[in-house]
């Protein structure tokens, strides 16, 4: 699948609008955290987290877990856990997966900044559902919650996703 600045994604012969970062886009190397911006580059697809007591479990080939109250991921570049998930209550700074706004009811878990995770670089890059007016991101890729269900439906366990400037 592709991503465009014009604010699509193409998988397959499908089409779909998608939110980016509220900044545009930047090289994965430009990176930095808080920008804002959605990184360029090639990323997998590592695995989908959903909140069972919202919505059924999506339909697609990636390994699923759930979103319970206690998950958040780590944003604090001084941390050891940077970039990475963790449980609540975390002492340094972090999001919290379990939103009420509805948008992290699906996240799919992008293969940016994690191998291993580079301080600074970048945190919380994964593809969620959009806003209704799909507004700027702070630098993921958001679909409308229907869209994200069917281009996880067409995803293998290898799939990626490549974001181009």
């Amino acid at each position: 699948m592709i991503v465009s600045t014009d604010g699509l994604l193409h998988f397959e012969d499908r089409e779909f609008c998608c939110a980016l970062g509220k900044n545009g886009m930047v090289s994965s190397h430009a990176k930095t955290e808080g920008d804002g911006k959605t990184p360029a580059g090639i990323w997998r697809l590592h695995y989908v987290m959903y909140r069972s007591d919202r919505r059924p479990c999506p339909h697609t080939d990636l390994p699923v877990t759930t979103i319970s109250f206690s998950d958040g991921w780590c944003d604090d570049p001084a941390h050891p856990d940077y970039n990475r998930p963790v449980k609540l209550p975390f002492d340094a700074s972090h999001e919290k997966l379990f939103r009420k706004d509805g948008l992290y009811n699906i996240i799919v878990v992008l293969g940016h900044n994690d191998n291993p995770p580079v301080p600074g670089k970048g945190s919380a890059i994964f593809m969620h559902i959009a806003r209704p007016d799909y507004s700027g991101t702070e630098g993921c890729i958001a679909l409308s919650e229907r869209d994200l269900e069917t281009v996880l439906s067409m995803c293998t366990a290898e799939s990626y996703i490549r974001i181009d400037m």
